[in-house]
């Protein structure tokens, strides 16, 4: 049922539509709705993180940015608010909104994903299509928690982060006061320091983010 799952996310199909092979649909459908609610991949993905970091795999320097994925025009009609059969939830509280919006490409959901150089994903928000990419910067980051072996706090800070002209706001660098925010603009250049303070280094992307993305 597991490769069921990795079908449905890889083809994004409806569910009745995964193959027989994998067992009957609404038993691998009952499997991932289960996982999420009680937060089993979101174990999983931490135990993954920790032992990549343990083993010098995640290079903490984090590339951000967004993509935009067209919704259904039927994923409009979802209930809201106290209209829902269910409360939100799962892995974190869904909004109410269930992260749709409209933008020029009518319904979307955009994503907000933070990534180490080798396209580990650190962090991943997800919010209606019409939101800027801005306001996002510092609950993204605030999203990473790599867990240390033993008793050791979790990571959450990288040393470096990657971002275009979208996250360039006076309030994102004064929140990563003190370490490199890297823009992938050649207007910014190595050791300058910004108005506030906060150092710039330029530096150019290192694997496309967008793969990264995609192969989630």
């Amino acid at each position: 049922m597991i490769d069921g799952i990795r079908w449905w996310i890889r083809t994004g199909a409806p569910w009745r539509d995964v193959p027989p092979r994998y067992g009957p649909w609404e038993r691998v459908y009952d499997l991932f709705t289960r996982w999420q609610r009680n937060r089993t991949w979101k174990r999983i993905l931490e135990r993954l993180q920790a032992r990549a970091d343990a083993n010098g795999l995640i290079i903490w320097e984090v590339n951000m940015d967004s993509t935009i994925a067209r919704a259904h025009q039927h994923a409009a009609g979802a209930r809201k608010g106290d209209l829902q059969q269910e409360p939100p939830g799962g892995v974190d509280v869904e909004p109410d909104d269930h992260a749709l919006g409209r933008s020029r490409g009518g319904w979307t959901t955009k994503l907000h994903l933070a990534v180490e150089q080798a396209q580990k994903p650190l962090s991943l928000l997800v919010t209606a299509g019409q939101r800027h990419d801005s306001p996002q910067f510092r609950p993204v980051l605030e999203g990473i928690r790599v867990p240390r072996p033993g008793s050791g706090r979790p990571r959450t800070r990288p040393a470096a982060v990657r971002a275009d002209r979208a996250y360039g706001s006076r309030a994102n660098r004064a929140y990563f006061h003190g370490l490199c925010l890297v823009r992938a603009d050649d207007d910014w250049y190595m050791g300058q320091l910004d108005s506030d303070g906060s150092v710039i280094c330029w530096a150019s992307y290192g694997p496309d983010l967008g793969e990264a993305i995609q192969g989630l």
